[in-house]
């Protein structure tokens, strides 16, 4: 299983989850810059994601929307704030309605930093969330389950042919 660790800090209102892959810093960065290969990992099984418009440069925004079971989707923006590929993307976060508004819950911010150790990567995951009401609405509402089935459907993209 990939996730090796989670870490909720109520005071610092961060949840970090790591997990470790059998592959380089490199690969698991296409994971993250291509929108085809995101898509395939970036939300829980049960849901599917669609990215509408994906760039991995200071100032774009990222704009996708989950799919659940039900056909019901859930729209999401991405506002790109710092790159380092292939070792840190940092970016504020937000749900929004159909109409691309903001949804209750205020931004969050998502810091990815990714750490190769001879051939191994570990990419850390913290989210940074407004207040203290937010990240425990997130938490009860099983954020946590959610990102550990999304990372662990990583493992299986990356030996398989790049999108």
């Amino acid at each position: 299983m990939p996730v090796t660790d989670v870490d909720k800090d109520i005071d610092a209102l961060t949840m970090t989850i790591t997990a470790k892959f059998d592959a380089d810093a490199e690969r698991l960065w296409e994971l993250w810059s291509d929108p085809r290969q995101l898509e395939r990992w970036w939300s829980p099984p049960s849901h599917s994601s669609t990215f509408v418009e994906h760039e991995l440069t200071v100032g774009a925004r990222t704009t996708y929307f989950m799919t659940g079971p039900d056909g019901e989707k859930h729209h999401g923006w991405w506002r790109i704030e710092e790159v380092e590929p292939p070792h840190r993307l940092h970016i504020k976060d937000d749900a929004v309605d159909d109409e691309g508004k903001p949804d209750d819950g205020g931004p969050t911010a998502m810091t990815v930093t990714i750490a190769e150790t001879d051939g191994t990567a570990t990419m850390s995951i913290q989210t940074h969330f407004a207040d203290r009401e937010s990240m425990e609405q997130m938490i009860e509402m099983g954020m946590e389950q959610g990102m550990t089935e999304t990372l662990n459907q990583v493992d299986p993209l990356l030996g398989a042919a790049r999108a």
